[in-house]
C-alpha cells in the first residue's frame, strides 16, 4: 500500500503541468502558441497559462507567496514590479547555476539582464530592450513645415514646441514616466549602488523642472487621465491631433500605439531622442528604458527542471523571440535575433522608419539602473502624486523631490519595512 502510495505520488507529481503567470492577456496569446512550438521539442510538456492585470499581478503573486496556496513555477513580471519583491531574501530561484552551463548570459543585452540580476544571483530573463523613442506624426509634421532632422537636441526641441505653441498646437503629451527616463538619459539615478534616493539630487530637479517648464510654456500637455497608457488619451488627444508626437519604449509603439489608433496607420515617423547639451548634464545618453517584462521561477516551485527547460527555450529560440516582435510585444533582449530581416523591416503602420533599426541604434548607449526594492514604490508615488504636483503647480519641483527622497531614504515603502531599508544590496 505504501508503495502503490508513493508511485500514485510520483506519477502525480510528473503530470503536474508547469503554471505559467503573465501579464497581459496579448502575452498569454503569445505564450500559449510557443508551449505548443516547445511541445515539439518536449512532448512530455504541459502548461497552464493565467492572466492576470498589470497592476493586479502583484496583488495575486503576493497573497499566493504568503499562504503557498496556488503558486505558478512561471511568473513573468514587469521590471518596476519586480523591484518590489526584493525586500528581503529573492522569492525567486537563482538561475546563474543554470545560465552559466547554458552559457547564454553573453546573448542578451547586458543592461537588461543586470535589472534581474543582484549581486551575483540572477533570478530572471529579460524580454525586451524597452528603449525609449520619438514616435511622432509625420504627416503633421509635414503640415508644420517640420523635418524629424530639425530636432537634433533637447533645446531644439523646445525652440520649436514653443513656435507650436504660438500656433496653439502643443508638441508633446508628458508622462510621470519621463521624469526617471529623462534623468537617466541625462546621466542621472534614482538609486545608487547603496541604496540612497536621487545621488544626483540637483539633476534630479533639474529634469523634472524642464518638464514643468514644457507645461507651463504650453510645449506639452498633461493627459486628460494624467498618463498615455490610459485608451482615452489615444481616442481624445492622440486622435484629433492635439500632440505631434510622443515618447515611448519600443514595446509602446509595436502594441499600444497600433493598437488604440487603428486609423492613424501609415501616418506615423520614428526617431530617436534629442541629445542633450547643458552643462549639468552628466553624460548624454542616446536613449535610456523604463519597463519591461522577465520571466522567473518561483523558489518554491515543484517543477524546476521542466520551468527551467521552457524558460530557456523561450528566451533563446531566434523564431520565439521573432515571434515577439512580429506578435506586435516588443523588441526582444536576446542579441543573436537581431539580425534577422524581420526584426530590422518596416510595416504598413509605420513605413518610413524600422522600428527594430532604430532600437538598435540607441541599443549600445544606454545608462545602467540601479535595481532597488524602493524602485517600485519610488515609480507608483512619482505617478499617483508627485508628477502631477508638480506640473499643476502645487509644489516645485525640489519641493516633491526633497519629500519623495525624505520617504525614500527612512525606508517607508507601500508594503511595510524591509530587510533591504538598512542595508540595500541592489546593484
Amino acid at each position: 500500500l505504501t508503495l502503490s502510495i508513493l508511485l500514485f505520488s510520483f506519477v502525480s507529481t510528473a503530470a503536474e503541468p508547469v503554471k505559467i503567470w503573465i501579464s497581459s492577456v496579448q502575452d498569454k496569446q503569445y505564450y500559449e502558441e510557443m508551449v505548443n512550438r516547445y511541445k515539439k521539442i518536449d512532448p512530455s510538456f504541459n502548461a497552464e497559462i493565467s492572466a492576470f492585470g498589470f497592476m493586479e499581478m502583484p496583488d495575486k503573486l503576493s497573497v499566493a507567496m504568503k499562504t503557498g496556496i496556488g503558486t505558478p513555477d512561471i511568473v513573468q513580471l514587469d521590471e518596476v514590479v519586480y523591484s518590489m519583491f526584493l525586500r528581503g531574501p529573492a522569492p525567486f530561484l537563482d538561475l546563474a547555476d543554470r545560465v552559466k552551463k547554458a552559457d547564454i548570459a553573453k546573448d542578451f543585452h547586458p543592461q537588461r539582464l543586470a535589472l534581474f540580476s543582484q549581486d551575483k544571483a540572477i533570478y530572471g530573463l529579460p524580454q525586451s530592450i524597452s528603449a525609449y523613442l520619438i514616435f511622432y506624426r509625420k504627416d503633421l509634421f509635414e503640415e508644420f513645415g517640420i523635418s524629424a532632422s530639425d530636432i537634433q537636441t533637447w533645446d531644439d526641441f523646445t525652440t520649436l514646441g514653443k513656435d507650436l505653441a504660438a500656433e496653439g498646437q502643443k508638441f508633446l503629451p508628458l508622462d510621470p514616466s519621463y521624469f526617471e527616463v529623462l534623468l537617466r538619459q541625462r546621466g542621472g539615478r534614482l538609486f545608487d549602488e547603496k541604496g540612497n534616493a536621487f545621488p544626483d539630487f540637483d539633476l534630479a530637479v533639474d529634469t523634472l523642472q524642464f518638464l514643468a517648464d514644457m507645461q507651463k510654456n504650453k510645449v506639452a500637455v498633461m493627459p486628460d487621465r494624467g498618463t498615455i497608457f490610459d485608451p482615452v488619451f489615444f481616442s481624445g488627444d492622440v486622435e484629433n491631433n492635439e500632440v505631434l508626437a510622443i515618447i515611448g519604449a519600443d514595446w509602446y509603439g509595436l502594441d499600444m500605439i497600433q493598437s488604440f489608433c487603428p486609423s492613424l496607420e501609415g501616418k506615423w515617423g520614428i526617431a530617436t531622442l534629442p541629445k542633450w547639451t547643458d552643462k549639468k548634464t552628466k553624460k548624454s545618453f542616446k536613449s535610456a528604458t523604463f519597463a519591461g517584462q522577465g520571466l522567473m521561477i518561483y523558489k518554491g516551485s515543484k517543477n524546476v527542471d521542466k520551468s527551467w527547460g521552457f524558460m530557456q527555450w523561450v528566451m533563446t529560440d531566434k523564431e520565439a523571440n521573432v515571434a515577439r516582435f512580429v506578435n506586435r510585444n516588443s523588441f526582444p533582449a536576446y542579441k543573436p535575433a537581431w539580425s534577422d530581416a524581420r526584426l530590422l523591416a518596416t510595416n504598413s503602420y509605420f513605413p518610413h522608419e524600422s522600428l527594430g533599426a532604430t532600437v538598435l541604434s540607441v541599443s549600445t548607449d544606454l545608462p545602467m539602473i540601479n535595481m532597488n526594492a524602493k524602485r517600485g514604490m519610488c515609480v507608483f508615488l512619482m505617478r499617483e502624486k508627485y508628477f502631477a504636483s508638480v506640473m499643476m503647480g502645487y509644489q516645485t519641483a525640489e519641493e516633491a523631490l526633497k519629500e519623495l527622497k525624505t520617504m525614500l531614504d527612512k525606508g517607508a515603502s507601500m508594503g511595510g519595512k524591509g530587510p533591504d531599508d538598512k542595508d540595500p544590496k541592489d546593484k
